[in-house]
């Protein structure tokens, strides 16, 4: 299958082109840096910023499913990537006769989401980080999932919990809109994503992934995932 993944230069994109390419998968990586992505057999690198239409546009044209795993830094500034890049994928994907669309976005959007036995997480990071110094990223995560939602796509939304790198897939867990799990390896993310190709369980809905198998040091996470990754 002909897939595009949006974002394939970040962590969670990586991994998902490899896993792609393993399954024998042909794979678009769109980047908006081309360089960051070295082209191989099964891998053709594009380059589409996702703000630019054309570029959007051009890459999605011949696929049959579309993955847009884009991220950026956490800023209390407003926020628009998300919903940029999701308008930009449907405008696409309706032009072109496309349906599949797999988005990730954050657990941290199900209001009632509470991890059990993680104290601290629920009551000063969850509150004083998620709900506060990264609210605009989360806000527009919301627009994007509004945008995927109503797009009459075959959609799946994937919810991880705080991701982190494993260096291989375990036995992850999913669950509709939620999973009770405070951490999510980006190696079963990527595995959850590229099984719903060829499963309907979670089509027109959201997939929470929590990862139960490994849990990394919370301390260690934040030093490697926000302060070292800068």
């Amino acid at each position: 299958m002909r897939i595009v993944v949006f974002g394939a230069a970040g962590s969670t994109g990586r991994e998902l082109v490899e896993q792609a390419l393993a399954a024998g998968h042909e794979v678009v990586a769109a980047v908006r840096r081309p360089e960051k992505v070295q082209p191989r057999a099964g891998l053709t690198v594009v380059q589409a910023d996702i703000a630019d239409r054309d570029a959007v546009r051009a890459a999605v044209n011949g696929s049959a499913a579309v993955f847009s795993v884009v991220g950026g830094k956490p800023s209390r500034q407003p926020v628009s990537l998300y919903s940029t890049a999701a308008a930009n994928i449907i405008d696409a994907m309706h032009e072109y006769g496309v349906k599949r669309l797999l988005v990730v976005s954050s657990v941290i959007l199900e209001p009632g989401w509470r991890p059990s036995n993680a104290f601290f997480f629920n009551n000063v990071l969850d509150p004083l980080v998620n709900r506060i110094v990264v609210r605009t990223t989360h806000d527009d995560m919301r627009r994007m999932e509004e945008l995927v939602r109503a797009s009459g796509l075959d959609w799946t939304i994937a919810r991880p919990s705080g991701l982190f790198s494993n260096q291989a897939t375990t036995q992850y867990e999913i669950a509709e809109d939620q999973a009770d799990g405070l951490f999510t390896a980006r190696e079963d993310l990527a595995a959850a994503m590229l099984a719903q190709l060829s499963e309907d369980t979670y089509v027109r809905r959201a997939m929470a992934v929590i990862t139960t198998a490994v849990k990394p040091n919370m301390a260690k996470l934040i030093w490697r995932e926000a302060i070292m990754s800068k």
